[in-house]
Protein backbone atom coordinates (compact mmCIF):
# COMPACT_ATOMS: atom_id res chain seq x y z
CA UNK A 1 0.00 0.00 0.00
CA UNK A 2 2.61 2.04 0.61
CA UNK A 3 4.57 1.85 -2.67
CA UNK A 4 0.85 2.74 -3.92
CA UNK A 5 0.87 5.71 -2.44
CA UNK A 6 4.51 7.18 -3.35
CA UNK A 7 3.25 6.02 -7.14
CA UNK A 8 -0.07 7.32 -7.07
CA UNK A 9 1.87 10.63 -5.15
CA UNK A 10 4.42 10.55 -8.55
CA UNK A 11 0.75 10.41 -10.96
CA UNK A 12 -0.56 13.45 -9.26
CA UNK A 13 2.48 15.84 -10.17
CA UNK A 14 2.22 14.45 -13.54
CA UNK A 15 -1.33 15.39 -13.96
CA UNK A 16 -1.53 18.73 -12.44
CA UNK A 17 -3.25 21.55 -14.81
CA UNK A 18 -0.49 23.51 -16.18
CA UNK A 19 -2.49 26.83 -16.33
CA UNK A 20 -4.12 29.27 -13.64
CA UNK A 21 -4.43 32.58 -12.01
CA UNK A 22 -0.82 33.83 -11.14
CA UNK A 23 -0.28 35.14 -7.48
CA UNK A 24 3.35 37.01 -6.76
CA UNK A 25 5.79 35.58 -4.68
CA UNK A 26 7.61 38.00 -1.83
CA UNK A 27 9.17 40.78 -3.75
CA UNK A 28 13.21 40.15 -3.74
CA UNK A 29 13.00 36.75 -1.44
CA UNK A 30 15.47 34.43 -3.33
CA UNK A 31 13.80 30.92 -3.96
CA UNK A 32 15.53 28.01 -2.53
CA UNK A 33 15.94 24.48 -4.42
CA UNK A 34 16.71 21.93 -2.23
CA UNK A 35 18.29 18.41 -3.63
CA UNK A 36 18.66 15.51 -1.01
CA UNK A 37 21.64 14.48 -2.73
CA UNK A 38 25.26 15.38 -3.41
CA UNK A 39 26.54 18.04 -6.41
CA UNK A 40 27.23 16.81 -9.52
CA UNK A 41 24.73 14.15 -10.11
CA UNK A 42 21.89 14.15 -12.62
CA UNK A 43 19.17 15.72 -10.47
CA UNK A 44 21.38 18.11 -9.00
CA UNK A 45 22.69 18.99 -12.89
CA UNK A 46 18.81 19.34 -13.56
CA UNK A 47 17.50 21.52 -10.85
CA UNK A 48 20.52 23.95 -11.40
CA UNK A 49 19.17 24.46 -14.90
CA UNK A 50 15.76 24.72 -14.06
CA UNK A 51 16.71 27.25 -10.86
CA UNK A 52 19.09 28.91 -13.91
CA UNK A 53 16.16 29.13 -15.64
CA UNK A 54 13.56 30.36 -12.66
CA UNK A 55 15.71 33.29 -11.97
CA UNK A 56 15.03 35.46 -14.84
CA UNK A 57 11.58 35.62 -14.70
CA UNK A 58 11.38 35.10 -10.59
CA UNK A 59 14.80 36.83 -9.38
CA UNK A 60 17.24 34.38 -7.57
CA UNK A 61 16.46 31.12 -7.59
CA UNK A 62 19.68 28.48 -6.44
CA UNK A 63 20.07 25.97 -5.55
CA UNK A 64 21.42 23.99 -1.94
CA UNK A 65 22.85 20.50 -1.64
CA UNK A 66 21.15 18.49 1.76
CA UNK A 67 23.03 15.27 1.19
CA UNK A 68 22.06 12.67 3.59
CA UNK A 69 20.83 9.27 4.62
CA UNK A 70 17.44 8.71 3.34
CA UNK A 71 16.90 11.98 1.92
CA UNK A 72 15.85 13.26 5.65
CA UNK A 73 18.20 16.48 6.12
CA UNK A 74 16.65 17.66 2.68
CA UNK A 75 13.40 16.80 3.79
CA UNK A 76 13.59 18.27 7.62
CA UNK A 77 14.85 21.47 5.72
CA UNK A 78 11.88 21.69 3.69
CA UNK A 79 9.23 20.98 6.40
CA UNK A 80 10.94 23.28 8.79
CA UNK A 81 10.59 26.26 6.14
CA UNK A 82 7.73 28.42 5.69
CA UNK A 83 4.82 27.14 3.06
CA UNK A 84 5.13 30.59 1.21
CA UNK A 85 6.99 29.05 -1.87
CA UNK A 86 10.17 30.01 -1.07
CA UNK A 87 11.62 26.75 -0.67
CA UNK A 88 11.33 23.78 -3.01
CA UNK A 89 12.51 20.22 -2.63
CA UNK A 90 13.87 18.91 -6.26
CA UNK A 91 12.96 14.88 -5.56
CA UNK A 92 13.47 12.40 -7.91
CA UNK A 93 12.69 8.18 -8.43
CA UNK A 94 14.81 7.29 -5.26
CA UNK A 95 12.98 9.73 -2.81
CA UNK A 96 9.89 8.51 -3.68
CA UNK A 97 11.14 4.63 -3.10
CA UNK A 98 13.00 5.74 0.12
CA UNK A 99 9.65 6.36 2.17
CA UNK A 100 7.88 2.82 1.01
CA UNK A 101 11.00 1.39 2.44
CA UNK A 102 11.59 2.64 5.60
CA UNK A 103 8.33 1.79 7.60
CA UNK A 104 9.35 4.08 10.29
CA UNK A 105 10.08 7.34 8.03
CA UNK A 106 9.81 10.50 9.20
CA UNK A 107 8.24 12.58 6.77
CA UNK A 108 5.08 11.65 4.57
CA UNK A 109 5.60 12.99 1.21
CA UNK A 110 2.36 12.39 0.31
CA UNK A 111 1.66 15.26 2.59
CA UNK A 112 3.64 17.80 1.10
CA UNK A 113 2.15 19.97 -1.60
CA UNK A 114 3.24 19.16 -5.13
CA UNK A 115 3.98 21.55 -7.54
CA UNK A 116 4.65 19.68 -11.26
CA UNK A 117 6.88 16.96 -12.98
CA UNK A 118 9.62 17.81 -14.41
CA UNK A 119 11.09 15.25 -16.57
CA UNK A 120 11.13 11.68 -17.49
CA UNK A 121 14.19 9.90 -19.21
CA UNK A 122 16.15 6.29 -19.32
CA UNK A 123 19.17 5.38 -17.26
CA UNK A 124 22.19 4.44 -19.07
CA UNK A 125 24.86 1.89 -17.82
CA UNK A 126 28.32 3.04 -18.31
CA UNK A 127 31.77 1.35 -17.50
CA UNK A 128 35.27 2.81 -17.12
CA UNK A 129 36.78 3.02 -20.24
CA UNK A 130 40.01 0.97 -18.91
CA UNK A 131 37.83 -2.50 -18.15
CA UNK A 132 37.92 -2.79 -22.68
CA UNK A 133 34.46 -4.31 -22.61
CA UNK A 134 32.18 -2.67 -24.93
CA UNK A 135 28.99 -4.29 -25.03
CA UNK A 136 26.40 -5.37 -22.27
CA UNK A 137 26.85 -8.92 -23.13
CA UNK A 138 30.19 -8.69 -22.90
CA UNK A 139 29.95 -7.52 -19.43
CA UNK A 140 27.68 -10.16 -18.19
CA UNK A 141 30.09 -12.93 -19.94
CA UNK A 142 33.15 -11.00 -17.93
CA UNK A 143 31.20 -11.29 -14.65
CA UNK A 144 29.88 -14.51 -14.74
CA UNK A 145 33.58 -15.53 -15.44
CA UNK A 146 34.86 -13.38 -12.54
CA UNK A 147 31.97 -13.82 -9.88
CA UNK A 148 32.17 -10.49 -7.45
CA UNK A 149 35.53 -8.96 -9.07
CA UNK A 150 32.96 -5.72 -10.80
CA UNK A 151 32.15 -2.94 -8.59
CA UNK A 152 29.30 -0.64 -9.74
CA UNK A 153 28.39 2.38 -8.09
CA UNK A 154 25.36 3.56 -6.82
CA UNK A 155 24.61 7.11 -6.34
CA UNK A 156 22.28 7.82 -3.43
CA UNK A 157 23.15 4.46 -1.99
CA UNK A 158 20.80 1.86 -1.26
CA UNK A 159 17.49 1.88 -1.89
CA UNK A 160 18.21 4.74 -4.89
CA UNK A 161 16.55 3.75 -8.71
CA UNK A 162 20.63 3.42 -9.20
CA UNK A 163 20.85 0.56 -6.63
CA UNK A 164 17.48 -0.70 -8.10
CA UNK A 165 18.58 -0.69 -11.05
CA UNK A 166 22.22 -2.51 -10.52
CA UNK A 167 20.07 -5.38 -8.63
CA UNK A 168 17.26 -5.67 -11.63
CA UNK A 169 20.55 -6.35 -13.71
CA UNK A 170 22.18 -9.15 -11.53
CA UNK A 171 18.97 -10.61 -10.82
CA UNK A 172 17.51 -11.15 -14.62
CA UNK A 173 21.34 -12.32 -15.19
CA UNK A 174 22.45 -14.09 -12.41
CA UNK A 175 25.66 -12.00 -12.30
CA UNK A 176 27.31 -10.99 -8.92
CA UNK A 177 28.80 -7.22 -8.95
CA UNK A 178 29.71 -5.52 -5.70
CA UNK A 179 27.71 -2.30 -4.92
CA UNK A 180 29.22 0.44 -3.88
CA UNK A 181 26.83 3.56 -1.81
CA UNK A 182 27.59 6.85 -2.73
CA UNK A 183 25.75 10.28 -1.26
CA UNK A 184 24.98 10.86 -5.09
CA UNK A 185 25.84 10.19 -8.59
CA UNK A 186 28.04 12.66 -8.58
CA UNK A 187 30.88 11.51 -6.14
CA UNK A 188 30.37 7.88 -8.01
CA UNK A 189 31.16 9.29 -11.32
CA UNK A 190 34.26 10.76 -9.78
CA UNK A 191 35.72 7.49 -8.17
CA UNK A 192 34.41 5.71 -11.95
CA UNK A 193 36.67 7.94 -13.67
CA UNK A 194 39.11 7.52 -11.43
CA UNK A 195 39.29 3.93 -12.10
CA UNK A 196 38.12 3.29 -8.38
CA UNK A 197 35.19 1.36 -9.76
CA UNK A 198 34.09 -0.18 -12.42
CA UNK A 199 30.74 0.86 -13.68
CA UNK A 200 27.71 2.44 -12.72
CA UNK A 201 23.74 2.83 -13.53
CA UNK A 202 22.91 7.01 -14.10
CA UNK A 203 20.37 9.46 -15.62
CA UNK A 204 20.95 10.61 -19.07
CA UNK A 205 21.81 14.41 -18.25
CA UNK A 206 25.16 13.91 -17.12
CA UNK A 207 26.60 10.55 -18.44
CA UNK A 208 25.46 11.75 -22.10
CA UNK A 209 28.44 14.32 -21.88
CA UNK A 210 30.88 11.76 -20.28
CA UNK A 211 29.76 9.39 -22.80
CA UNK A 212 29.92 11.75 -25.89
CA UNK A 213 33.38 12.96 -24.51
CA UNK A 214 34.68 9.60 -24.39
CA UNK A 215 35.48 9.95 -21.11
CA UNK A 216 33.34 6.64 -20.36
CA UNK A 217 31.77 3.54 -22.18
CA UNK A 218 28.19 3.17 -22.70
CA UNK A 219 26.83 -0.14 -22.89
CA UNK A 220 22.87 0.39 -23.04
CA UNK A 221 20.10 2.48 -21.63
CA UNK A 222 17.26 1.14 -19.65
CA UNK A 223 14.10 2.36 -22.16
CA UNK A 224 12.06 0.13 -24.11
CA UNK A 225 13.58 2.15 -27.30
CA UNK A 226 17.07 3.92 -27.93
CA UNK A 227 17.12 7.40 -26.55
CA UNK A 228 17.46 10.28 -29.52
CA UNK A 229 20.70 11.52 -27.49
CA UNK A 230 22.62 8.42 -28.01
CA UNK A 231 21.04 6.41 -30.96
CA UNK A 232 23.74 3.88 -31.52
CA UNK A 233 23.60 2.90 -27.95
CA UNK A 234 21.41 -0.28 -27.98
CA UNK A 235 18.71 -0.70 -25.04
CA UNK A 236 19.67 -3.50 -22.15
CA UNK A 237 16.39 -5.21 -23.80
CA UNK A 238 18.20 -5.37 -27.64
CA UNK A 239 21.19 -6.57 -25.05
CA UNK A 240 19.63 -10.08 -24.27
CA UNK A 241 18.17 -9.27 -21.35
CA UNK A 242 14.46 -9.32 -21.86
CA UNK A 243 11.84 -7.73 -19.87
CA UNK A 244 14.28 -4.80 -18.81
CA UNK A 245 12.74 -1.31 -18.67
CA UNK A 246 13.45 1.24 -16.13
CA UNK A 247 12.82 5.20 -16.27
CA UNK A 248 13.96 8.32 -14.11
CA UNK A 249 12.11 10.53 -12.61
CA UNK A 250 12.50 14.24 -11.94
CA UNK A 251 10.17 16.76 -10.42
CA UNK A 252 9.56 19.28 -7.38
CA UNK A 253 7.69 19.71 -3.98
CA UNK A 254 6.99 22.47 -1.49
CA UNK A 255 6.03 22.56 2.25
CA UNK A 256 2.36 21.18 2.92
CA UNK A 257 0.05 24.60 2.95
CA UNK A 258 1.53 25.80 0.25
CA UNK A 259 -1.16 28.18 -1.15
CA UNK A 260 -2.68 26.81 -4.23
CA UNK A 261 -2.40 30.05 -6.36
CA UNK A 262 1.52 30.23 -5.26
CA UNK A 263 1.92 26.48 -6.52
CA UNK A 264 0.40 27.47 -9.76
CA UNK A 265 2.54 30.26 -10.01
CA UNK A 266 5.45 28.37 -9.39
CA UNK A 267 3.95 25.72 -11.56
CA UNK A 268 3.99 28.20 -14.25
CA UNK A 269 7.64 29.36 -13.83
CA UNK A 270 9.08 25.73 -13.84
CA UNK A 271 6.83 25.23 -17.47
CA UNK A 272 8.38 27.71 -18.49
CA UNK A 273 12.00 26.82 -18.05
CA UNK A 274 12.12 23.15 -18.47
CA UNK A 275 10.37 23.94 -21.95
CA UNK A 276 12.97 26.83 -22.91
CA UNK A 277 15.79 25.61 -25.19
CA UNK A 278 19.18 23.93 -23.49
CA UNK A 279 17.37 22.95 -20.46
CA UNK A 280 16.22 19.41 -21.71
CA UNK A 281 18.47 18.40 -24.60
CA UNK A 282 19.14 14.40 -23.52
CA UNK A 283 16.61 12.15 -24.57
CA UNK A 284 14.69 13.29 -21.24
CA UNK A 285 11.08 13.92 -21.90
CA UNK A 286 10.31 17.52 -19.89
CA UNK A 287 6.46 17.93 -18.24
CA UNK A 288 6.37 14.04 -19.37
CA UNK A 289 2.95 12.18 -18.79
CA UNK A 290 4.93 9.09 -19.67
CA UNK A 291 3.66 7.19 -16.42
CA UNK A 292 0.26 5.49 -16.80
CA UNK A 293 -1.23 7.22 -14.50
CA UNK A 294 -4.22 5.30 -15.08
CA UNK A 295 -3.20 1.40 -14.29
CA UNK A 296 -5.04 -0.06 -11.39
Amino acid sequence: MKIRAALLFACLLATLPRTGAAQELTAGKPIRMLVGLAAGGATDVMARLVAQKMSESLGTTFVENKAGGNFIPALRELTGAPADGHTLFFISTSTLITQPLHPDYPFDLTKLTPITQVATGPLILVVKNTLGIKTLPALIDYAKANPGKLSFGAGGGTGSSLYFATELLKAKTGIKIAIVNYRGAGPALNDLLGGHIDGMFDAMPVMVVQAKEGKVTPLAVTSAKRSPALPDVPTIMESSVPDYEMAGWFGIVAPAGTPPAIAQRLRNEVAKAVNSSGVIGDGSAPISRSFDCTAG
